[in-house]
């Protein structure tokens, strides 16, 4: 980037970082829904809310679904 083309776009700057910024976020938000470990982390906290009453058989067994479909789409 030449000198006058950076003193004619400097105004853009900020608009360029949050750009910037959004990407990482975006990037570290799909990583971690991908990531396996914290999967298995959220079934075994899943577990524990069924088994301390704190959720129905019904509403672990839809969560459990969605939990292990996207373990095995990780996986693939």
């Amino acid at each position: 980037m030449g000198l006058i083309t950076g003193i004619l776009t400097l105004p853009l700057a900020p608009v360029r970082g949050v750009g910037w910024v959004v990407d990482k976020v975006r990037l570290a938000a799909e990583q971690e829904l991908d990531d396996p470990a914290a999967l298995q982390e959220e079934l075994a906290s899943l577990e524990r809310a069924r088994s301390e009453g704190r959720i129905s058989e019904e509403e672990f067994g839809q969560r459990e679904e969605e939990l292990l479909a996207q373990l095995m789409a990780g996986r693939q």
